[in-house]
């Protein structure tokens, strides 16, 4: 049997070899710790950034996954396409029989063929707690050396406080573990939800007085950050959406990729049926292109809608439904508004809650809002109003409403006398997830046939928080498709 001894995979060899001799020391520290390592390093110019996932997952489940003491095995990419692979092991020893198979094992050869070998450094941590972030898609790690003299219970008490009173209270946080090598030089590694909740902990991080009496410990001129969004990570259906949503500010085509070919019902009636008429509409984006600011997302079964900040020919709000099949999208409905000022209390179409909770509370939630459009809004059942919607604490984003019932009353009052009475005739959809509830339904405003989109927010049971996006249907003559608004 030959194998193909590549000079990539000679100086993979030679390096794992380096690495085994200088770590291969006992160390009673490490006795019954995690152990992490990092290994960072490019890819060769010729590798297809595809090419090379796949390899790095044959790798995963064809050797590493399957030896003694392995924990977790994730490998990242950052924006500058450097990548990092990060494997924790139950012990020193289990880390360190599995660097020595990896050495003379053939089938990593295709794996460290896709690697520059020059690029690649690794390090070895003893790490403070196990790893439990197992949904996580973005990671950041730091190492860095302390400056000399460093009291260590002091700083180790910073370093939790970094965790308690900052890390753990921002969203998207999952999990922040701290480390130390032989040598000394420590590491923090702090697990996401996703890469846009990391960024915007970025800023406030920097900001942070903790954070500062922390990163004053550090030789500054040792720090090393990487931020990589992790690879082989199966996107949930409302990370496809957010994607495909933000493609508009990227230009990235894989989103495009979520959507399924030979089946995308179309139901905004300005757009033509199928991907077809997707880009129809995107020949014709003005020099800039389109924005989108996904503000907020939710997800019920196959369905993910979503409330966003528009430039889509001009600043508009809109609420966007989508319907999966088998992990595509196959079906669409949204309602578009222009952006209107704040209204008398100040509450624009955007601002407000975003947080989902009380997801155990879904259906009841639903059930109540279900209820207010049929009994209240339908069935003319005013007297019940307060029943479902919290009198003291009710906030209002409609442009032309202020907070409170009394508020949403007059509103009411002056749009029947001005002729311009809401009507609910059908709901056609009721959307949940947790404390957040999504209405389509159809009805008039005025004589003109209408499209209400309602999202609902709840706390025990009553509303608490509304935003909505009411548009006309267009007639029949205008449509540029045949599947309805709803």
């Amino acid at each position: 049997m030959s194998l193909n001894l590549s000079p990539s995979y000679l100086l993979l060899v030679m390096f794992f070899f380096a690495i085994s001799c200088t770590t291969n020391k006992t160390n009673n520290m490490t006795t019954g710790k995690t152990i992490m390592e990092v290994t960072t390093f490019k890819i060769n110019d010729d590798v297809l950034t595809t090419a090379f996932a796949e390899a790095d997952a044959k790798v995963e489940s064809n050797f590493t996954s399957k030896q003694p003491g392995f924990v977790k095995r994730q490998s990242g990419v950052d924006d500058q396409g450097n990548y990092a692979v990060v494997v924790f092991w139950k012990s020193k020893q289990d880390a360190d029989a599995s660097m020595k198979k990896f050495m003379s094992d053939s089938s990593v050869s295709d794996y460290a063929n896709t690697i520059d070998a020059t690029s690649m450094k690794m390090s070895r941590y003893v790490m403070d707690k196990n790893f439990e972030a197992q949904d996580s898609r973005f990671v950041e790690i730091m190492s860095f050396d302390l400056n000399k003299g460093i009291d260590m219970p002091l700083f180790n008490a910073t370093n939790k406080k970094v965790e308690t009173d900052f890390t753990s209270k921002r969203d998207g946080f999952l999990q922040r573990l701290t480390g130390v090598n032989e040598l000394g030089r420590q590491v923090v590694v702090v697990y996401w939800s996703d890469k846009q909740l990391s960024d915007a902990s970025l800023q406030p991080f920097m900001e942070a007085p903790i954070s500062k009496d922390f990163m004053s410990n550090m030789d500054q001129s040792t720090i090393s950050m990487g931020r990589y969004k992790l690879l082989n990570m199966e996107l949930t259906n409302k990370e496809k959406v957010v994607a495909l949503l933000n493609s508009f500010n990227t230009g990235d085509q894989t989103p495009i990729s979520y959507i399924n070919p030979e089946k995308y019902i179309q139901h905004n009636l300005s757009v033509g049926d199928g991907l077809a008429g997707f880009g129809e509409v995107m020949k014709h984006a003005p020099p800039q292109g389109f924005a989108a600011k996904v503000v907020r997302a939710f997800e019920d079964g196959d369905y993910v809608f979503t409330h966003t900040e528009y430039d889509f020919f001009g600043p508009k709000v809109g609420f966007d439904v989508f319907r999966f099949e088998d992990g595509l999208i196959v079906e669409h409905w949204d309602n578009l508004l222009e952006i209107q000022p704040p209204n008398a209390s100040g509450r624009t179409q955007l601002d407000g809650a975003t947080d989902i909770t009380d997801k155990d509370k879904t259906s009841a939630n639903k059930q109540v809002v279900r209820d207010l459009l049929e009994k209240v809004f339908m069935g003319g059942e005013m007297d019940k109003i307060a029943t479902y919607i919290n009198p003291t604490t009710y906030i209002q984003h409609n442009p032309m409403v202020p907070d409170g019932l009394d508020g949403l009353g007059t509103a009411m009052k002056q749009m029947a006398e001005s002729g311009m009475m809401m009507h609910y005739t059908t709901i056609h959809k009721v959307l949940g997830e947790g404390n957040f509830v999504l209405t389509m339904s159809e009805g008039t405003l005025g004589d003109t046939p209408t499209a209400y989109y309602d999202l609902f927010r709840l706390d025990k049971g009553q509303v608490v928080e509304h935003w909505d996006v009411i548009a006309p249907i267009p007639p029949e003559s205008e449509r540029k498709n045949n599947n309805g608004k709803f």
